[in-house]
C-alpha cells in the first residue's frame, strides 16, 4: 500500500498530497475520490503529475462493478482535462507507481 513514507524517501517526488474527501470527480455512477496526487521532479521521469488510486494487493484485487466504473470515468476525466499530461492509474506499491510513470 502506498503511504507518505514511500514519498518521503523518494528523490523523484517533488511534492505529494493525500487528496481530501472534498476532492472528487462526478461520474454517472456517483462521486469518486482518488487517493493521492503526486508531482515528480522535471527531467527525472516522463510524466510529471500522477493521480493514484491505491489498493493493497493487485493480484487478488476484486473491484466492485461500481468502483470499476468510477475508475474508468476518472481515467477519462484526467485524460480529457490534461491532454495526457496527468497520469491516472491504480497502483499497489511505489515500485508499481514508478514503473507506470517511467513508461
Amino acid at each position: 500500500m502506498l503511504n507518505a513514507t514511500w514519498y518521503d524517501a523518494s528523490s523523484e517526488v517533488a511534492v505529494y498530497v493525500k487528496l481530501p474527501r472534498g476532492f472528487y470527480i462526478s461520474t454517472p455512477v456517483g462521486k469518486y475520490n482518488p487517493d493521492w496526487a503526486i508531482a515528480f521532479h522535471d527531467g527525472k521521469v516522463k510524466h510529471i503529475y500522477f493521480v493514484a488510486e491505491t489498493k493493497g494487493d493487485m493480484s487478488t484485487m476484486e473491484l466492485r462493478d461500481i468502483e470499476k466504473a468510477k475508475i474508468s470515468c476518472a481515467r477519462e476525466h484526467f485524460r480529457a482535462i490534461s491532454a495526457g499530461s496527468v497520469v491516472y492509474d491504480i497502483v499497489d506499491s511505489y515500485k508499481t507507481l514508478l514503473d507506470k510513470v517511467m513508461k
